[in-house]
């Protein structure tokens, strides 16, 4: 007969014999909102979560595009929320204040700490400091008595090497293009490994350049393919300018910025999925900006004459024009399909569709 294999003894061993290894599944389990459901549903699976802790996200884009308005001011601001510290790591000397404030951040010391890094090397022996420290403190508590923290990194594209430093002192401009994507590449590397298991999760921000590839026109992510390898969330944004008034009017003067979101990578739901939040300069992102062009893609709301059409589970007609989908009425498609993935769903019932004109929704 075949002796049992003893599982539990050799897991010990072996967590014990290998300083830093650990055993186990690590799934998110805190989850923070990027304060715009449609750009939640589409790196996370879900309209209410978005990045998560335990895992390291990037967002990459032109200048201007929305990245820093995002990470540094929204999810910074969700996060103190949800009760998650963050720590913000501006690299760019361009987070003021008065800017954070202004995007609902709590900047007293106790609720925020910003830390003004140069270097890349500096920001590793941040993150692995504090990691020390934080697995000293914390790894004897369950998971949910640990204090959780978000790094907010902005950006990763600024950050220098200590050969960019040395050359400028010697008047030499040239930069140190071989070792900075190697050097972001061990960054990550090592955090995705630091923080797994732990209520502490990365953002990044980082530059995007136009692609010399007539086959492969989508901008490209500076640093290397290393770095975006180890992130579980990839998402490119680009900066399109937004011409209309609160009501939806069309105009010739510009207020505010469209930024067009393309999840190039995510572990947690379909990727290559873009859609357009519309950033005015008065009001800010808005929770529902994008949700409709979603569901309009998805088949879940359709187009009838001018107006566009949705039918409730309870069997109930929405029928109104563009400008009357307010997020009163938006939030009703979203309760009717939260627990649902609205795009597999279309590839699904492609057929039953054309077959059957009345049908909007599934009805399980």
């Amino acid at each position: 007969m075949t002796k049992p294999f003893d599982i539990a003894k050799f897991r010990s061993s072996i967590t014990k014999s290998v300083p830093g290894m650990s055993t186990g599944f690590f799934d998110p389990v805190d989850w923070i909102s990027t304060g715009n459901y449609a750009l939640n549903y589409l790196i996370s699976g879900d309209f209410n979560r978005g990045i998560p802790l335990g895992k390291v996200t990037t967002f990459a884009g032109e200048s201007g595009s929305g990245k820093s308005y995002l990470c540094s001011g929204n999810i910074a601001r969700q996060a103190q929320e949800q009760g998650i510290f963050p720590i913000l790591i501006d690299s760019e000397n361009a987070l003021d204040e008065d800017w954070l404030k202004a995007l609902g951040v709590d900047t007293s010391i106790d609720k925020i700490l910003k830390v003004n890094v140069a270097m890349i090397d500096d920001v590793a022996k941040l993150i692995s400091e504090f990691m020390k420290g934080y697995k000293t403190d914390y790894e004897p508590l369950p998971y949910e008595e640990r204090q959780k923290v978000l790094f907010i990194v902005d950006s990763l594209g600024m950050l220098l090497t200590p050969t960019d430093v040395d050359q400028f002192g010697k008047g030499d401009l040239k930069g140190d293009m071989g070792r900075k994507p190697k050097a972001l590449t061990a960054l990550v590397r090592n955090c995705v490994n630091l923080i797994a298991g732990n209520p502490v999760g990365i953002v990044a921000t980082n530059h995007t350049y136009a692609s010399q590839d007539m086959f492969d026109p989508d901008d490209k992510i500076s640093g290397g393919q290393g770095f975006i390898y180890a992130s579980s969330i990839v998402v490119a944004m680009k900066k399109l300018k937004l011409k209309e008034d609160e009501d939806g009017n069309k105009t010739s003067e510009v207020s505010g910025i469209r930024s067009a979101c393309k999840v190039m990578k995510t572990r947690y739901a379909k990727p290559f999925e873009s859609v357009q939040l519309k950033i005015p300069y008065e009001t800010g992102l808005d929770l529902y900006s994008g949700c409709l062009d979603l569901f309009e893609k998805s088949g879940k709301i359709q187009k009838e004459g001018n107006k566009l059409k949705y039918i409730t589970k309870t069997g109930t007609e929405i029928k109104e024009f563009r400008k009357g989908w307010t997020g009163e009425k938006l939030q009703i498609v979203i309760d009717d399909f939260k627990d649902t993935d609205i795009l597999e769903d279309k590839v699904n019932n492609t057929e039953s569709n054309l077959e059957e004109k009345e049908v909007y929704y599934d009805t399980e």
